[in-house]
């Protein structure tokens, strides 16, 4: 018989060191106020509003007013005047019928996957973010990952099930490749097999459509009941939190019976308050969206004419290629030491042989911006030529 191991931690150091060696752990970096003086390409700040002083102006306030917490649940005390504001205020803006907030958008997407698709059938791309991988999890119903952005396998998924109900989900705009999801396809294949579509649309609010009314709205199908959206306060909005968009039947079910709605503390009132005013400058400012795609072209240019490999970004996500962990560790030490901070992704993030810099472009990026990072994506490809 086995001996029982006396040491319980013997396994995670074990396992650290593992992932040490495969060029997999991972490090807290507290930075400054001031970035470290370095340009900002790996935040999801996307329209620049985390810094802008009217959201902060409006978190100041809101938290004198209300104080720093929402102080329970959203069902308990967690519910104020400016939640309930923003939900029809983003209701408005993005065209949906109903909108619930979070107090993330890892939450409100944990919230729509697993209780829509409960028991049921859910159709997941193989490129979602994490947290629809966990709320596939988390549905308990029969999970199937289909290949990135093929729609066949989706319908086949459809077409050969045995359960009542179906919900297909999908990012809008995916995390780390920057591609566009083939949203008009994937939603006529729902309405076909009377599935419920799932949109993430984390990384195309602010960015894509009308005034950043997100990939939904740009399709025009925003008032089409069997679409259900989630959203994030925390990328082009500049603040935190997330929120559902969906049918009034939609809203009321996760009220009712979403459990990491009812039984997570509300969003604070400063955060919603930032997000309401990120809002304002959207509507008086609705060139914004265009610029952070442009400055995103302008940088995948820059990569390709320096013979890396990258996407064709249709949002704001610019995804350079280095292949190993080493080498991405490597490439992103380079770019902070020519004054950028890029991002730097490895699996689980990415697949084995794809790990990349994960650049994320602004709308404010200024011209010595521009130049400090042509200068940072010139010494990646010369230390790639060097390796």
């Amino acid at each position: 018989m086995e001996a029982i191991p006396t040491d319980p931690l013997a396994r995670l150091r074990a396992a650290a060191d593992a992932r040490a060696v495969a060029g997999l752990r991972r490090t807290l970096r507290p930075r400054t106020p001031d970035d470290d003086g370095l340009v900002d390409l790996a935040s999801n700040d996307y329209l620049g509003l985390a810094r802008d002083p009217r959201p902060a102006r409006a978190a100041a306030r809101a938290a004198t007013v209300w104080g720093t917490g929402s102080t329970g649940s959203r069902l308990v005390t967690g519910s104020t005047q400016l939640h309930a504001e923003f939900e029809d205020r983003l209701t408005e803006f993005t065209g949906a019928a109903g909108a619930l907030l979070f107090s993330s958008g890892y939450l409100a997407n944990l919230a729509a996957v697993s209780t829509l698709g409960a028991g049921g059938l859910v159709v997941s791309d193989a490129g979602n973010h994490a947290s629809i991988v966990d709320a596939c999890r988390l549905a308990r119903g029969r999970v199937v990952v289909t290949p990135h952005a093929d729609v066949d396998a989706v319908e086949k998924a459809l077409v050969d099930r045995q359960e009542e109900h179906a919900v297909v989900v999908t990012d809008a705009l995916f995390s780390v490749n920057g591609d566009l999801a083939p949203l008009g396809e994937l939603h006529a294949a729902a309405v076909r097999h009377g599935a419920l579509l799932v949109v993430d649309e984390a990384h195309a609010l602010g960015v894509l459509g009308a005034g950043g009314r997100g990939a939904v709205h740009e399709l025009g199908l925003t008032g089409d009941p069997s679409i259900v959206r989630t959203v994030t306060l925390s990328k082009s909005l500049g603040s935190q939190g997330g929120a559902v968009l969906g049918a009034a039947e939609v809203i009321q079910t996760l009220v009712d019976t979403g459990r990491s709605f009812i039984f997570d503390t509300g969003l604070a009132p400063a955060c919603v308050a930032a997000a309401l005013e990120a809002l304002d400058i959207l509507q008086i400012q609705p060139e914004l969206p265009g610029y952070v795609r442009a400055r995103a072209r302008e940088v995948a240019s820059m990569a390709r004419g320096l013979g890396l490999e990258t996407n064709d970004p249709a949002g704001a996500v610019v995804s350079i290629v280095l292949g190993t962990p080493e080498a991405a560790l490597r490439a992103a030490a380079v770019c902070a030491e020519n004054g950028v901070r890029a991002g730097c992704f490895r699996p689980p993030s990415v697949p084995v042989g794809r790990s990349c810099l994960r650049l994320t472009a602004r709308a404010n990026l200024s011209s010595d911006d521009l130049s400090a990072i042509r200068r940072a994506l010139t010494a990646v490809a010369e230390m790639k030529v060097n390796a």
